[in-house]
């Protein structure tokens, strides 16, 4: 509300000041014709007089006119009625200030039509030019007033909008933690049924991975060096189980500190774990290439499977993430290819064409 008042004050401020100078510029145009004995600096000082005279007849007309289209929720009938008396008011106002201030006090001589008559206090002619005058003010206020609310009513429907996907990338984090986590555990576990020596230090691995998860993922972006990182603590603790997995990571990165959502592209390595290496019986591979280069991102994993996986297979997670990929990089290229024997997941992140995170 205070922001909405703050950009309407600016807004009419400035359009009273210039609506000011284009009158007082048409006005002491138009009196070269009307007053040719005057000097130029006599008809700008009465020019700067009268047209601030006429504001305190316009203004209360248009704010009138404003508080009646804004505020009163009558029928239209009863609301063009307000118009018609507020408008026939400020005529009359409009022709007091003309017929008995300007003339004889500014410009020192009696309002005529032609020169030798007298135009009188209010006739057809002179209420219409005072009428077409107010009109054309309230053309442009209105103008100015409907376009400024459609700006803000614009602005507002934008941050709802970031909000509402704000709120929705929340939602799926807070579904992806979870669903690591259990998958993490699960591993934990089945080492601890075989007393594996090497669970106290896949404990300590999965303590880094939820302070990653904590503390730097709850931030909207991080390095992609860090994220990398975050993949290699995670593969370091599956490697520990998986100990006949072969395994090639390759990274070539140009820009470290290139900003990326986090937890996007850990789910694809999880997945290659969880829905292929853990369920392939045979010799497990899984290939990992991450290319940065003018900062466009090229994400390759290709893991083995089985040819039948197991029927309580998931994939929440590609699910989510395929989620957050449509929101935060709406340009991406994602390709899952399901071959008879091998997953191959195939990213492509243009990090010129983000959506503002």
């Amino acid at each position: 509300m205070k922001r909405n008042s703050r950009s309407k004050l600016r807004v009419h401020l400035l359009f009273w000041i210039l609506y000011y100078i284009l009158e007082v510029y048409l006005d002491f145009y138009w009196s070269r014709y009307q007053f040719p004995d005057f000097k130029w600096q006599i008809r700008l000082q009465n020019t700067l007089m009268l047209e601030l005279g006429y504001l305190l007849v316009k203004m209360p007309l248009a704010y009138a006119l404003l508080y009646v289209y804004e505020k009163i929720h009558s029928k239209e009938i009863f609301k063009y009625v307000f118009y018609i008396l507020i408008v026939i008011t400020a005529v009359l106002g409009h022709r007091f200030f003309t017929h008995f201030i300007i003339y004889p006090y500014i410009y020192g001589v009696t309002e005529t039509l032609d020169g030798k008559l007298s135009s009188g206090f209010i006739n057809g002619y002179v209420a219409f030019n005072s009428f077409m005058d107010l009109i054309f003010m309230t053309g442009l206020i209105f103008g100015v007033e409907i376009t400024r609310q459609k700006n803000l009513l614009k602005d507002q429907i934008s941050q709802l909008k970031s909000e509402k996907l704000d709120q929705e990338l929340t939602m799926l984090k807070a579904q992806i933690n979870p669903h690591f986590l259990f998958n993490t555990l699960n591993n934990i576990y089945g080492m601890a049924l075989k007393k594996a020596d090497e669970t106290p230090e896949v404990i300590l691995q999965l303590s880094k991975i939820m302070r990653y998860n904590i503390y730097e993922a709850a931030e909207n972006t991080i390095s992609i060096a860090k994220d990398i990182e975050n993949i290699r603590d995670f593969i370091q603790i599956q490697k520990i189980r998986h100990r006949e997995l072969t395994l090639n990571f390759k990274e070539d990165i140009d820009n470290p500190s290139q900003e990326i959502s986090p937890l996007i592209l850990i789910q694809f390595v999880e997945n290659a774990f969880k829905h292929g290496v853990s369920e392939s019986l045979g010799n497990a591979f899984i290939s990992i290439d991450i290319h940065l280069n003018n900062r466009i991102l090229t994400y390759f994993i290709e893991n083995s499977k089985e040819e039948k996986p197991h029927a309580h297979s998931t994939k929440i997670g590609l699910k989510n993430i395929r989620r957050q990929l449509e929101l935060l990089y709406p340009q991406h290229k994602l390709s899952v290819e399901d071959k008879k024997d091998r997953y191959l997941v195939t990213l492509i992140i243009d990090f010129h064409d983000t959506r503002s995170l």
